[in-house]
């Protein structure tokens, strides 16, 4: 069974959904070849296994867009922007361990979306943000499971007030939800074999 991909927000971008070709064209993105390609090796670096992003995939998303509600199209760039921000007050908070690797691929993710001159100018109204939000949705599975083990952890420091360090932190943060786990596994055990002890008769049957 294949899973699902992981996405910033519980309703994905129909960026693979959307017809092939589109019935009609409500707005037209000026998208240069060249550019286009730099984005799509950019987003590759970043998750390998995202689907390809080129001017037609592009154009048809942007078309949806726009046949949004005003506030529906708004709510769309601004979930997932905000989970950007959570990315980059990952990346900049000293009790988080993100390893080199995740580090540099955050650094390229955060450095194209404070440019201003990216794939779409971020000048354009509405429009402007849609490659933002583009290599963010496709590139979050990189992101993933990293950035929802940080936000259980801020949320684990802001409740409990764990001392110490940053290491120190994250030692208790993780024994405790190990704990937490493993009283689950308990739990699903005794229930287990509760259910089969009421499934036994109180004495075998005997034939003859």
């Amino acid at each position: 069974m294949r899973l699902p991909v992981p996405t910033p927000t519980a309703d994905p971008l129909p960026f693979e959904e959307l017809k092939e070709r589109s019935e009609e064209t409500r707005v037209s993105v000026p998208l240069r070849s060249d550019a286009v390609a730099r984005f799509d090796a950019l987003l590759h670096e970043l998750n390998p296994d995202a689907p390809r992003a080129d001017p037609d995939r592009i154009q048809r998303l942007a078309n949806w867009l726009v046949t949004l509600p005003d506030d529906t199209a708004s709510d769309v760039l601004d979930r997932r922007l905000h989970r950007i921000n959570e990315l980059r007050a990952m990346l900049d908070d000293p009790d988080w361990d993100a390893d080199d690797a995740t580090r540099s691929r955050l650094e390229k993710l955060l450095g194209y979306i404070d440019r201003d001159d990216g794939l779409i100018s971020d000048h354009e109204p509405l429009l402007g943000l849609l490659d933002d939000v583009l290599l963010i949705e496709l590139a979050w599975p990189a992101f993933a499971e990293e950035a929802e083990e940080y936000r259980d952890f801020s949320a684990y420091r802001s409740d409990e007030h764990p001392a110490g360090s940053g290491g120190e932190q994250r030692a208790a943060w993780l024994q405790d939800r190990l704990a937490e786990i493993g009283l689950l596994q308990h739990q699903l055990r005794v229930n287990d074999s509760h259910y089969v002890q009421r499934g036994q008769p109180e004495q075998m049957f005997r034939v003859g």
